[in-house]
């Protein structure tokens, strides 16, 4: 169940400013403190996303990653061992190999 963050909108009770309370989804949000019973009002809480941030760090994720280098060429700046370093219009043998990254 998700857990939701509240916080006094009067005076804190022994719960303090801000607390977080566990609520299934179909709850409708609290109104009242369910320590002292006064107003209190939902927050939006922040959330933790990492996102790689290195080419080394796509590539041992399994992204490709391509940089367009001229009209029709990219590079690809993730390439594995037996990859093509350039991708070039028209010459699909230079399309990196995602079935030896990818399964079902």
């Amino acid at each position: 169940m998700p857990v939701y963050e509240y916080e006094h909108t009067e005076d804190p009770c022994p719960m303090g400013r801000i607390f977080e309370i566990t609520q299934s989804l179909e709850e409708r949000p609290l109104v009242k403190c369910p320590q002292c019973g006064r107003a209190i009002k939902k927050l939006i809480s922040l959330v933790g996303v990492s996102t790689p941030k290195t080419n080394s760090e796509l590539r041992d994720l399994g992204f490709t990653k391509l940089v367009k280098r001229d009209d029709g060429v990219y590079e690809n700046v993730t390439a594995r061992k037996g990859d093509s370093r350039y991708m070039e219009r028209g010459k699909p043998e230079t399309v990196p190999n995602v079935a030896k990254v990818t399964s079902d």
